[in-house]
């Protein structure tokens, strides 16, 4: 009976080290793959095998699994900290080199040029039409017309280019991964585009399109994609002042600011736009996102401000971008408890938590995609005009704001307003409009891709 005992012991064993191996594999092979979705389930399959080597007491195991969750949250911009603290704690004594993460080799633009009515673009590699991303733009205060190509490439060299009758064309690196093509001029002009192979083909007619004197309006066709509606939150409210900042500037103030923005640029766009609040006014947390699911939102955008007390002022700065999960750090849990306040009535810490760990794993999924498109638009925004613009991440938080929301919800620190540089920056409204279009962009680059 014994040696049945351990036979059968010894064998359950040997296909629990099947499957992990089996599972890390997987994991290895959907990291080097270029789709976030992919990435995400890298991310769970490490994490899986990660707790299975804790309860296991299996060391190589779970030295492996926090080298994955590390590589894979760095691709998603999640805050891995506490395991990279793991990591380096468990592999102290023995001293061992890490292996080098992959780094997937993004396609790359090898010519652009412009002959008769088209401009040609050719990479070196096949495109996909999740690559390209394309939108219209009007500059009322220029007076533009701008038509924008975001390709996921990335350039090599310096193009200028020229087309008779068009003011500009732009050839430029938009952020790590995305290449920006803008044609520019004072009137409107037709634009077409077709993708083959390797080639990325714009048509562009210098033959103006008139526009009726009558109208002050420009005509933005909507896009498939954009047949979308957006619920925007601007935090605090009425007696909630929300955070109260360097110069005694207040949160629910600015961030209403940039909702407004927002909400204009997003419209000029052809998206259907809400926002929870139109005026100074105090609204419950749960109210916020009941009437994102009463307007049947696709996507849900709480805009806040960040703040600590005056001895840390100085030191803490930057822009962060939360989704809704049960915390994983004690940085999430003070920036919660600080935007949770401001209705502590509805649900005591120990209900916030049971509830948060029902959560629809799918809608988190989305909603970190969510959150790393927002945090990449307002950095790629903001950098192309501003130094010393600070990355603080994608993070998962416990927010009560987001918690009754029906779709993807994304809390938005645009920044610290205790922070004297940035809090000048967060009440010049250039900066917010900058900001703004940043996170339209954002929005624009997960429906393109989701």
């Amino acid at each position: 009976m014994f040696r049945f005992l351990l036979v059968l012991s010894i064998f359950i064993v040997s296909l629990y080290a099947l499957s992990d191996l089996g599972t890390l594999k997987r994991a290895d092979g959907l990291l080097k793959t270029s789709t976030k979705t992919n990435h995400f389930r890298a991310y769970n399959d490490y994490k899986n095998i990660y707790l299975r080597s804790v309860m296991n007491g299996d060391k190589k195991l779970r030295i492996r699994s926090l080298k994955g969750i590390i590589s894979s949250g760095n691709k998603l911009h999640i805050d891995i900290s506490r395991y990279k603290k793991e990591l380096s704690k468990t592999t102290a004594k023995s001293h061992k080199k890490t292996k080098k993460v992959y780094v997937h080799k993004s396609t790359r633009l090898k010519s652009a040029k412009v002959i008769d009515d088209k401009l040609i673009l050719t990479f070196d590699k096949k495109l996909t039409n999740k690559q390209i991303n394309y939108f219209k733009i009007y500059d009322s205060k220029k007076r533009r017309y701008r038509y924008v190509f975001d390709v996921h490439a990335i350039l090599t060299k310096n193009y200028k280019l020229r087309k008779k009758g068009i003011h500009k064309i732009r050839i430029a690196q938009y952020n790590l991964k995305t290449i920006r093509i803008v044609i520019e001029d004072s009137k409107k002009i037709k634009i077409n585009f077709t993708r083959k192979d390797k080639k990325l083909q714009i048509s562009i007619n210098a033959k103006k399109i008139r526009v009726a004197k009558k109208s002050t309006k420009t005509y933005v066709p909507k896009r498939a994609d954009r047949d979308k509606i957006i619920v925007i939150d601007p935090g605090h409210g009425g007696k909630d002042p929300g955070a109260i900042g360097y110069k005694k500037y207040r949160e629910k103030i600015v961030v209403y600011k940039i909702s407004r923005h927002l909400k204009n640029i997003l419209q000029s766009r052809g998206y259907k736009v809400y926002m929870t609040r139109y005026r100074d006014k105090f609204i419950k947390l749960k109210n916020r996102t009941k009437y994102a699911n009463r307007k049947k939102a696709d996507i849900f955008v709480s805009i806040h401000a960040n703040a600590v007390p005056k001895r840390n002022a100085k030191k803490a700065y930057g822009i962060e971008t939360y989704f809704l999960s049960p915390s994983r750090s004690k940085r999430a849990e003070k920036v919660a408890a600080k935007e949770n306040s401001a209705d502590l009535g509805d649900m005591n810490s120990y209900g916030k938590k049971s509830f948060l760990n029902f959560l629809n794993h799918r809608k988190i999924v989305a909603s970190n995609k969510l959150a790393i498109d927002l945090q990449r638009g307002m950095l790629g925004s903001l950098n192309r005009k501003y130094k010393d613009v600070k990355d603080g991440g994608v993070r998962e938080g416990p927010f009560w704001v987001l918690v009754g929301a029906q779709m993807p919800a994304v809390l938005v620190e645009v920044g610290f307003i205790s922070h004297p540089k940035e809090a000048k920056r967060l009440v010049d409204d250039k900066y917010r409009k900058t900001m703004a279009l940043g996170l339209a962009d954002g929005i624009e680059r997960y429906f393109a891709n989701n």
